[in-house]
């Protein structure tokens, strides 16, 4: 008989499981069974990492920005040329941008199928440092990262509007809301810890970017933007005007907007309506052929996490609870399961191509205990209050 997890175990061996497979030199493994995971990405590794130091192990999580930090004073020197090409009009080529992931002692990636330039790792990255040294007693920025955050910082400053890879290695041509999120969640954060008490002119420009160009008239936030360029200008259409389930990282944790805001209401519920199934999980957008477009448990903890926001806390029990229903006897949480699928020939596919979908996948177990932490905090704070 199938071990019954509750919660709070599945929580803690979610903490064990992270820490077992994080390699010495710093960097997480996005899944050490799945052969095509077996890096260490920024963005998955930073909300790993803040899920370690939500329990407790800061040690890890200082590990783990150690390791990007030595991999972001290897690459000064590419990012000053970047800048510099960029700033002389030079065409620049997507295979000479920062990788979005690295092997796990801090090699570059250089077999793996997808495309590389991403940038949503960077922006995540600036604010999960931030976010751990916070946490750990730290008012202004070490001088051992110094160097590496006003390396990512100009980075993305000089980048942030072209078209890239999105968070799922996807649309390579369009601009995505998603990522636009952690690149203002990480210069905002940034700008707190520095003291300057103000919102970077690129955040709130980000903001405006935003108002413009990526409400559907329907009111709600679309997936992807498409630039084009009439007569030397550049203009924006929808790419793709549907939702995706990451466009919850507008409101959690980088909070672009808030959850009342008309246009993120209306994309949170949106996503609610087109991308949470009856059983309760949550896929990534309509139309998605990876696994056939399953539920994913990252997101279903993200649409509870944004539940909990708003104080909706039945909405926010109720995705922990799915979430921990999908967890095996050993207590490893898969990227994505198709119990909700109407046709399995699409997941049969991939099954056939790179077998079962990868199990386990930290960012699942991440995204569990950072919504556990925040929905236990809440009830212990309501009980206190009475």
């Amino acid at each position: 008989m199938a071990k019954a997890w509750t919660a709070e175990q599945l929580a803690e061996e979610s903490v064990r499981l992270i820490a077992w497979n994080q390699h010495v030199r710093g960097g997480y493994t996005a899944s050490p069974l799945f052969a095509h995971y077996g890096y260490g990405w920024l963005r998955d590794g930073s909300f790993t990492a803040y899920s370690m130091d939500l329990s407790g192990r800061h040690e890890s999580a200082a590990l783990f920005h150690e390791w990007v930090c030595r991999i972001i004073e290897r690459k000064r020197a590419q990012i000053e040329d970047l800048i510099s090409r960029k700033s002389r009009g030079e065409y620049i080529e997507r295979r000479d941008f920062l990788h979005t992931r690295y092997q796990l002692d801090g090699r570059d990636d250089a077999d793996s199928e997808w495309g590389h330039f991403q940038l949503d790792g960077y922006g995540t990255w600036l604010w999960g440092l931030s976010t751990h040294l916070r946490m750990t007693g730290h008012s202004s920025i070490p001088a051992s990262f110094r160097s590496a955050v006003d390396a990512v910082y100009a980075y993305l400053e000089a980048f942030w509007e072209y078209t890239n890879f999105d968070c799922w290695e996807e649309y390579s041509e369009f601009v995505h809301p998603a990522t636009l999120a952690c690149i203002y969640g990480g210069l905002q954060a940034i700008a707190e810890l520095s003291g300057s008490g103000k919102t970077p002119a690129l955040c709130e420009h980000i903001r405006e970017f935003l108002l413009q160009h990526a409400i559907h008239p329907d009111g709600y936030f679309v997936k992807s933007l498409r630039p084009l360029y009439p007569e030397g200008r550049v203009e924006y259409e929808f790419g793709l005007d549907g939702v995706d389930a990451s466009l919850l990282w507008l409101c959690e944790p980088f909070h672009v907007f808030e959850p009342e805001h008309p246009a993120m209401q209306a994309t949170i519920e949106r996503i609610g309506a087109d991308l949470r199934t009856a059983q309760g999980g949550v896929r990534r957008y309509a139309g998605d052929s990876y696994y056939g477009g399953g539920e994913w448990l990252l997101l279903t903890a993200w649409y509870g996490w944004t539940a909990w926001a708003q104080g909706q806390w039945e909405t926010a029990e109720e995705t922990l609870g799915w979430i921990v229903s999908k967890a095996d006897e050993l207590g490893r949480m898969p990227e994505q399961v198709p119990d909700a699928l109407v046709n399995r020939s699409g997941y049969e596919d991939w099954v056939n191509r790179w077998g079962p979908p990868a199990s386990p996948l930290l960012w699942s177990h991440a995204m569990f205990v950072i919504l556990h932490h925040h929905i236990r905090k809440s009830a212990s704070q309501r009980q206190a209050e009475g």
